[in-house]
């Protein structure tokens, strides 16, 4: 049986090679628009990324010993989200030993 390759979802579907062959000619310049102080002050700045959350986590250090830290990571990839998650129900409600 013959499998094809799924393409991929982010294809630019260019050329990449022949774009970057290109080598621009004094002549293209002159095609290129008069860039105007009408057109900067149309200029909108957008910047990428996820927008900001109202809620950001904050970052801590928590010293445990290597055993637990080890037990985590082999639960697999999200431990430390899955270990977020944990901490948040709170405190167990087992009872404690007798000392």
């Amino acid at each position: 049986m013959i499998v094809s390759k799924l393409a991929s979802r982010r294809t630019l579907g260019s050329d990449l090679k022949r774009v970057d062959s290109h080598v621009i000619k004094p002549h293209e310049y002159k095609e290129l628009p008069e860039l105007t102080e009408d057109m900067l002050a149309r200029a909108t700045l957008r910047k990428g990324g996820r927008p900001k959350s109202e809620n950001p986590r904050q970052m801590i250090s928590l010293r445990s010993p290597p055993d637990v830290i080890e037990r985590w990571k082999a639960t697999g990839p999200g431990w430390q989200t899955r270990m977020a998650e944990k901490l948040a129900k709170g405190p167990s409600t087992r009872a404690k030993r007798a000392a």
